[in-house]
């Protein structure tokens, strides 16, 4: 959040800059939410490794 406060107040609220960090956080966490359930799901595919 700060850093979207932070390139609104720097580059004004219609800049490229304030947008992109503003899609760039709206973009990362159900993308990293969508890949974790992926690997979650797909575990099933590799050999667990053995305990050392």
């Amino acid at each position: 959040e700060l850093a979207v406060a932070t390139a609104i107040t720097l580059f004004g609220a219609g800049s490229g800059a304030a947008l992109a960090t503003v899609v760039g956080v709206l973009v990362e966490v159900p993308v990293m939410l969508s890949v974790c359930s992926f690997c979650n799901r797909t575990r099933h595919w590799f050999a667990a490794a053995e305990a050392a």
